[in-house]
């Protein structure tokens, strides 16, 4: 009895020098670690051999994060902004290396160039895969996809609150009071914590509710009739705005229309982050009642799926055939929930959406796709692309300009839609979305010069820099196949992915001064 308090002391202390290693590592070793799953499921599938390459992969990994650790222990490590800036691009850029390194011996069949653009694909929740043909993967390397494609959005709902949110990066830019890579005032509450206390908390409040969310959907999704590795990886691909799916995607599920509509409440996790969390400067008091971003994308699934769905008669198109009750239904509810998956850059596409084209007579609505995913889901959710509060600024500066159009003289009030925006949101939101132009037209020249067509170019640079893979599939008039592209295109790709995922203000603040006098 009189060891116990000195036991828990020493494991509390073991744990504190835990938490004291670089950010990156630790990330590498519950990746580690994840590999375990995977070889799990292998050994009970019968997928002996897949399952043995990410057993010796755990392994391999477990016992390097060791001999790291232990070179680390009691060293004092700088926890400033730089390095848990540092360690989220090395978690993007490095850290698909490894993870690719079963998946390439599992396969066999292909490169390992090849399995690193896929395990990047998945860790930024982009799901852009190189295979086509779903029958090419075993099972358990399909529930790998889907798993890093899990964890890579758990590292960015976190990631938002505990590293870019006092950054003033990833949209917070918009919201806060300062400078975009700078961090905010030594008063704000959100920066008197130690960056890794602030983690820590971050951590143990949201990935409780990202994991308990991801398993209800995957329940009621084998409940709608999916099987349960399919129910799983549509789930936390779902969760995760990764679009991954072992079957093709959600249309090919048996789940049917039931399955669509329990995505689609999920999906609604992606639009804003007061739908799961009020711990960031985005928060309202009006909760979603009066939340910008929230509204701003219930008007466009709304809006959109209305506009081609009156186009059948707009258009005065003459397919009487299709005038009924049950086909106008599966045309509406088609469109209501594509544009639902990709303006959260999810990318599943209906089982109905064949019906919507026929419907509003659009045969390849790439335009609309594409411009759903660039504009993008809620600030700090798992959603990428330009995201609905930084459009929601631009709008309301353009209403203001027009405003004085009118009256020259007048004065803005501060309304309630305006107080998550700070005075210079506009600006600020406008020089994001240059940047992001700009990167676009720098990433579709490249990609033209490597020898890809000048359409196929702009997709893939959208698809990159959104997050939403399934662009490739979708948006182009016919699909594009990333495993013929050539390997210079395929490591452009992999930058446009990287740089969607954390953003071109990210990236740029790892340059500021004051970050590496930290």
């Amino acid at each position: 009895m009189s060891q116990a308090p000195h036991t828990n002391k020493q494991r509390s202390g073991a744990f504190v020098q835990l938490m004291e290693l670089p950010l990156f590592l630790l990330i590498f070793g519950v990746a580690s670690v994840s590999m375990l799953v995977p070889a799990l499921h292998g050994g009970v599938a019968r997928n002996l051999d897949t399952a043995r390459m990410f057993f010796y992969c755990a392994i391999l990994g477990l016992t390097i994060f060791t001999l790291i650790a232990i070179a680390h222990a009691g060293r004092r490590q700088r926890n400033g902004a730089l390095g848990s800036l540092m360690s989220l691009f090395a978690t993007f850029v490095f850290l698909p290396a490894f993870l690719a390194i079963p998946f390439f011996e599992g396969l066999g069949t292909t490169t390992f160039l090849n399995a690193y653009v896929e395990m990047v694909s998945a860790v930024t929740t982009t799901g852009a895969t190189l295979f086509e043909q779903p029958e090419r993967l075993n099972s358990t390397l399909h529930l790998w996809r889907a798993q890093v494609g899990w964890m890579g959005g758990a590292v960015m709902w976190i990631a938002a609150s505990a590293i870019l949110a006092p950054l003033n990066l990833g949209g917070f830019e918009v919201t806060a009071q300062a400078e975009p890579g700078q961090r905010e005032a030594r008063s704000s509450l959100i920066d008197r914590a130690d960056p890794r206390e602030r983690l820590l908390r971050v951590t143990g409040a949201l990935l409780p509710i990202y994991i308990g969310l991801t398993v209800l959907l995957w329940v009621l999704l084998m409940i709608s009739g999916d099987a349960s590795l399919v129910a799983l990886s549509h789930a936390m691909s779902v969760m995760a705005t990764s679009g991954i799916s072992p079957v093709g995607g959600a249309e090919f599920a048996r789940s049917g229309a039931t399955g669509e509509a329990l995505m689609l409440l999920f999906m609604f996790f992606a639009l804003s982050r007061l739908t799961f969390s009020s711990d960031t400067i985005t928060a309202t008091q009006g909760g979603l009642r009066t939340d910008p971003e929230f509204r701003l994308g219930i008007v466009l699934i709304v809006g959109v799926p209305l506009i081609l769905f009156l186009r059948h008669w707009l258009g005065a198109l003459d397919v009487a055939a299709e005038d009924d009750l049950e086909q106008a239904w599966r045309a509406l509810w088609g469109s209501v929930f594509t544009v639902m998956s990709f303006l959260t850059t999810t990318g599943f596409a209906s089982a109905d959406w064949a019906q919507t084209q026929a419907w509003s007579g659009l045969e390849t609505p790439g335009l609309i796709l594409m411009g759903l995913a660039l504009i993008g889901g809620g600030v700090a959710t798992t959603a990428g692309g330009v995201k609905l509060l930084r459009v929601f600024a631009l709008y309301l500066n353009g209403l203001r300009e027009m405003e004085r159009l009118v009256h020259p003289s007048s004065v803005s009030g501060a309304g309630s839609e305006t107080r998550r925006l700070q005075r210079n949101g506009a600006f600020i939101a406008w020089i994001f979305f240059m940047l992001f132009a700009l990167t676009l037209a720098v990433l579709t020249v490249l990609l033209a010069l490597l020898g890809v067509s000048f359409e196929d170019a702009l997709v893939l640079s959208i698809a990159g820099l959104s997050t939403t893979g399934p662009l490739t599939t979708f948006a182009a008039d016919t699909p594009i196949s990333l495993v013929q592209l050539s390997p210079y295109a395929k490591a452009v790709f992999c930058a446009a992915m990287v740089l969607g995922r954390l953003e071109t203000l990210a990236i740029i603040a790892l340059l500021t001064p004051d970050l590496w006098r930290d």
